[in-house]
């Protein structure tokens, strides 16, 4: 069974959640382990289409993000990945209220990962399900 280290988590999980794109969208990281990974996002105005509704990007930002660092601490330390393909199903709209989104491992091959996501509301409707793929690479040493 792999090990995580939590104080790098936490440091992971900081730097994170200080990324411009991150703060844009108000949302946040907050939990990350081996095979899956945890994001909230508070509903503003700035996340609404112009019908008042949420923007489908924004269930596609969560998605890819949770999907995404569901991945992180499996991978070996001299790996890294990139985006392969994600695909996003808005199963219910929403307005206000605090959206919780859940990144789970599906599958890690020797080359590609897949994950899922699922974003759900306060009461545990489910509101948008994303699969996503990614390609595992080697980091060169520096």
């Amino acid at each position: 069974m792999r090990l995580i280290n939590p104080d790098h988590i936490k440091e992971v999980i900081d730097l994170i959640n200080r990324g411009p794109y991150f703060q844009l969208l108000s949302m946040q990281i907050y939990e990350l382990g081996i095979g899956y990974s945890k994001v909230l996002v508070d509903l503003e105005r700035k996340h609404l289409n112009p019908f008042g509704g949420i923007h489908g990007g924004v269930y596609s930002s969560l998605i890819d993000t949770a999907a995404y660092w569901a991945v992180y601490c499996h991978v070996e330390e001299n790996a890294g990945y990139i985006s392969m393909d994600v695909s996003v199903d808005n199963l219910a709209p929403v307005k206000e209220g605090r959206l919780i989104v859940e990144g789970k491992l599906i599958k890690a091959g020797r080359s590609i990962c897949i994950t899922e996501a699922m974003v759900n509301d306060n009461n545990g409707r489910h509101l948008a399900h994303g699969v996503y793929g990614t390609i595992k690479i080697q980091r060169m040493a520096s």
